[in-house]
């Protein structure tokens, strides 16, 4: 093998910049020193070359390292370049690095073969000519370039392309994240009963924007509302019109506005709206426009009337309390003392007619006081098991001879339905109060019919728990009520009656009866088609007891041989007192008098023998009546008792003993002598 004149061999190793592409490396392999010189002075412009003197450094370089081109000598001791060249096709690293192999002697036929055939790409003939080494060697060097550049194109453009592929999943996680949050509001705002909107700050005021919930309010959809400048405004209450157009021409002068008013809605029904925002003045050339809220405030309207009626007939109802133990006080005094002086006084048939006249008025007085009771529900009730079917007879008789010959009453109640917990004696009269109302309604005649049918509630409503029913309908052919006029009949002194043709109480009374006993009163009207009045009664548990024969008290004049009881007899209505003391000892009672309930507990621990029967009122200042006799009972059990009371509270007389009848004021001399002699015949027995 010809070699070149001997020099020192030159091993390069090229440490590039981080930030700069790696430049090439061409490996030469040949056991001649000056051989690698002369290829290293030659070929190192076009790259970084490293030399080797055997196969062996040759593949320990190929582990560490690529490279564009292999230069590999053919004759070498050790491993040759064909055994070399083999083992670096076997590695998967350098498989595909070009191969030129470098001889001086094998140019025949089946050498060059058996270099091809070992992965030489091409041969260099020693001694090579330095023009045509380079021009292969910058060929293979410039393509190993390229392809690194391609590589290098790629992983930038594959960075670029993740960069992207994030950016884009950032971007969708945003908007997703966004549509979550949107749908959160749209939902949490859909939940409530409010809107937001931007209007004109000019008439007629166009809505130019409406949120969703604009349609849960009204049942129409936000394109309803902001494709017609005036449609707004045209659905607001006649009445209301005026103060709201007046709030939003005034939005603009003080910069914010509020308005309460009724809006009439797709189903035709007329729902109350609170409607505020702000004035937007317009920047950047924008016209100006109003902010607002529009907050759908019906239920809590109807609550806050609902609460305030409630509040007032509560206030009425204490204050019908007081005022009905008074004039019950003074009634009871005006009957006995009207009883007082027709035994007494010898009058004339005049003097009889004022008595008669003056008793007449009092009594009317007490059925005032009674209604004023009622719509309080502060009357003492006694209910009972009443088949309604038996009521018949009573209601015929009570009413047609007040209904004129135009009109006619038909009683359409049987047996068929369930008995009804009612105290008898107030439905009777609540029924003459239907009656009447509708033969007033009815100017040109008709007919009023009654009848009743059975009812289970399985869900309890505002004004009905559930449960069993009876309902008594007291309908008629007259006039009917006009919707403005329904929703206050039941209000207490209401009424259209002329002036002095009504006090306002029958309705009222009415309702506070059938609430106090765990009813209803509902009213179903239409304007030329008459109205139906529906008694809701809760089903008595119990069976109709039959009628039992009234207490005939014991004649008292003319029979000396039954001793009557000594009475004690307490109130603190000085007249009351005095003239129901006389009126007792005129019927031969033995009659002490107590001023109230403290002078009671000092003359009954004084003497507790004196008397046999306690007469007490129930309502006296520092000791009621209730604590006389709880009193009285622990000196001597069973004493017996009757209590007098003009008082309106009926929970609070329900705490009395109940062996302790009650006579309520103003009573008749009668009813108090029967319950006197009764509960002491009661004690004598037991």
């Amino acid at each position: 093998m010809q070699k070149l004149s001997p020099i020192r061999s030159k091993k390069m190793e090229i440490v590039q910049p981080t930030d700069s592409p790696a430049k090439a490396r061409i490996l030469a392999v040949d056991d001649d020193e000056r051989n690698l010189l002369a290829i290293d002075e030659l070929l190192s412009p076009l790259a970084d070359v490293v030399t080797v003197q055997s196969g062996e450094e040759a593949l320990r370089c190929l582990l560490k390292e690529d490279f564009a081109v292999i230069l590999l000598d053919v004759l070498m001791p050790g491993l040759d370049g064909y055994e070399t060249a083999a083992l670096i096709r076997q590695r998967e690293q350098s498989k595909r690095t070009p191969l030129i192999f470098l001889t001086a002697i094998n140019k025949e036929d089946a050498h060059m073969l058996r270099g091809y055939d070992a992965g030489a790409v091409d041969y260099v003939f020693k001694p090579f000519d330095p023009v045509m080494l380079r021009s292969k060697v910058a060929v293979f060097v410039e393509l190993h370039e390229k392809t690194l550049e391609i590589q290098r194109n790629a992983i930038a453009e594959q960075a670029l392309l993740a960069k992207a592929l994030q950016a884009e999943k950032q971007k969708l996680e945003a908007e997703r994240s966004l549509r979550t949050a949107e749908e959160r509001q749209e939902a949490i705002l859909g939940s409530l009963p409010v809107c937001f909107h931007a209007r004109a700050a000019e008439p007629p005021f166009a809505a130019r924007f409406v949120t969703k919930g604009v349609e849960r309010l009204t049942g129409f959809p936000p394109e309803r509302l902001t494709s017609d400048p005036r449609f707004g405004l045209s659905r607001v209450h006649p009445d209301d019109l005026p103060k709201v157009r007046e709030a939003l021409l005034a939005a603009k002068a003080t910069g914010s506005y509020t308005c309460e008013f009724r809006w009439q809605c797709a189903d035709g029904k007329y729902r109350i709206f609170l409607d505020q925002g702000v004035v937007s003045k317009g920047a950047d050339g924008r016209r100006p426009e109003i902010l607002g809220t529009l907050l759908d405030i019906t239920e809590r309207r109807e609550l806050e009337n609902q609460l305030l009626k409630t509040q007032r007939l509560d206030a009425i109802g204490k204050l019908t309390g007081g005022l009905a133990h008074d004039f019950n006080n003074l009634l009871a005094a005006i009957l006995s003392g009207l009883g007082l002086l027709e035994r007494h006084a010898t009058l004339d048939n005049q003097g009889k007619q004022i008595v008669e006249l003056t008793r007449r008025s009092a009594k009317q007085g007490a059925e005032l006081v009674t209604r004023m009771l009622a719509f309080s529900r502060r009357q003492n009730l006694k209910p009972a098991a009443v088949r309604l079917a038996a009521l018949g007879d009573t209601m015929n008789g009570l009413v047609a001879p007040v209904l004129g010959g135009l009109i006619r009453f038909e009683w359409m109640v049987d047996n068929s339905v369930w008995p009804a917990h009612v105290d008898v004696g107030q439905l009777e009269l609540a029924l003459m109060n239907l009656v009447f109302n509708a033969r007033d309604a009815m100017a040109s005649g008709g007919t009023i019919t009654v009848h009743a049918q059975n009812r289970t509630i399985t869900a309890a409503s505002e004004d009905l728990t559930a449960g069993d029913y009876v309902v008594l309908t007291v309908k008629d052919t007259g006039a009917g009520i006009p919707p403005d006029v329904l929703a206050r009949v039941v209000e207490p002194f209401f009424t259209t009656k002329p002036l002095g043709k009504g006090t306002g109480l029958g309705l009222s009374t009415v309702d506070g009866f059938m609430k106090q006993s765990g009813g209803s009163l509902r009213i179903i009207s239409a304007v030329g088609r008459g109205t139906s009045m529906e008694l809701w009664l809760p089903r008595s548990a119990e069976l109709p007891a039959d009628n039992a024969a009234e207490f005939d008290a014991e004649p008292v004049m003319g029979e000396a041989e039954k001793a009557l009881p000594s009475l004690l007899l307490i109130d603190d209505s000085s007249s009351l007192r005095q003239l129901t003391a006389e009126s007792l000892r005129q019927r031969g009672f033995a009659v002490t008098c107590a001023a109230g309930g403290a002078e009671a507990l000092a003359i009954i621990e004084r003497t507790p023998h004196d008397f046999d029967v306690i007469v007490t009122d129930f309502a006296m200042p520092l000791v009621s009546g209730v604590e006389v006799i709880r009193f009285a009972r622990n000196l001597r059990s069973n004493w017996p008792a009757v209590m007098i009371t003009g008082y309106a509270d009926a929970d609070a007389i329900a705490n009395r003993p109940p062996d302790v009848p009650l006579v309520n004021k103003p009573f008749r001399e009668k009813d108090l002598i029967e319950n006197i002699l009764r509960v002491n015949a009661a004690y004598a027995i037991s």
